[in-house]
């Protein structure tokens, strides 16, 4: 393959991937990397590296001396922060250009009716799954109170609603992934987190534990920090707003 310089759309298409695959299994082998890198007609060695360099990028991996590559780009950085600034437009962006890829190599034209026809189906899709698939890599797939990593049974929750702040909607910043118990407690504001991340369980929850299921299910994980991620944190402004917001004490 001839070297080329990458493009914003293609940037911004490997950064979407970035998103959804779980940091420590970033690597050339991995069949999302090497399908990506087929879209692009590049080798999975250059999407693998170029995947690492937007982990360099990442001011909440440095402080936790967790270094990607050095060798970014202006252009690399610029991307990273187009996604950091409108985390919602720039989803939609790169889905559409990432379905625009894969039309293009099936040789369909992506303008006129069959273009707008993409467009919904693509906006449909980045809300119902793009936020799952970022939350769960974020995570490693597993539950962050509890550990479960049974796929059916977790949820991407969001700490500030769906319905209460739209520039939050997409942000894997403003996810946890949990099981789905403590998915609709946590929703429903009978658990929350400090600022040390450790779970808070709300008089609602601590009054029945006399109930023999509660008392299992919620009084070992209280007071207990959750499995912090690599990347991607939950923001703590966010969590602010859920104690302040949602959480019923």
């Amino acid at each position: 393959m001839q070297k080329r310089n990458w493009t914003r759309e293609e940037l911004i298409v490997a950064f979407n991937l970035y998103c959804k695959i779980p940091f420590s299994k970033i690597n050339y082998r991995l069949p999302q990397v090497q399908e990506l890198a087929a879209l692009l007609d590049r080798t999975p060695s250059a999407v693998a590296w170029k995947l690492v360099n937007f982990a360099s990028l990442d001011p909440k991996l440095s402080a936790r001396n967790i270094t990607g590559a050095a060798n970014t780009s202006k252009l690399d950085e610029q991307v990273f922060n187009e996604f950091y600034n409108n985390w919602n437009e720039l989803v939609v962006e790169s889905e559409l250009q990432l379905e625009k890829i894969c039309t293009r190599n099936k040789n369909i034209r992506f303008d006129g009716k069959i273009g707008k026809d993409i467009e919904v189906v693509v906006k449909e899709r980045v809300n119902q799954t793009f936020f799952r698939k970022a939350v769960l890599a974020t995570y490693e797939n597993k539950c962050c109170i509890t550990g479960i990593s049974i796929n059916e049974l977790l949820r991407a929750s969001h700490i500030i609603p769906w319905s209460r702040n739209e520039s939050t909607r997409l942000n894997p910043e403003n996810g946890l992934c949990l099981n789905s118990l403590h998915d609709q407690a946590f929703d429903q504001g009978l658990i929350t987190l400090d600022e040390e991340y450790r779970v808070v369980l709300s008089k609602r929850i601590t009054s029945c534990f006399t109930d023999e299921f509660i008392l299992r299910t919620f009084k070992p994980y209280e007071h207990k920090t959750i499995l912090i991620p690599k990347r991607f944190a939950p923001n703590q402004d966010f969590l602010e707003y859920h104690r302040k917001n949602i959480f019923k004490r």
